[in-house]
């Protein structure tokens, strides 16, 4: 299996939200969904809100600033 940086998507309440994508961004989603599907490919949209999870948890700046209750 290939070490992906995000594991299972878990399963949460959704807010909506409509996005743009560049459409060499959205192809890249569907191929990370497919890699990390592992044969049930998971769809691009619910790759996104992980990722950014993922993105902002890892960001040492975001972290600090948050804990400063900015």
């Amino acid at each position: 299996m290939t070490k992906l940086k995000l594991g299972p998507i878990p399963e949460d309440k959704p807010v909506k939200l409509a996005v743009e994508l560049p459409a060499p961004l959205f192809e890249d989603l569907r191929r990370y969904g497919e890699i990390l599907g592992e044969g049930s490919p998971i769809p691009p949209a619910r790759l996104i809100a992980p990722m950014l999870e993922r993105f902002m948890a890892t960001d040492r700046a975001f972290r600090r600033h948050r804990a400063q209750g900015n």
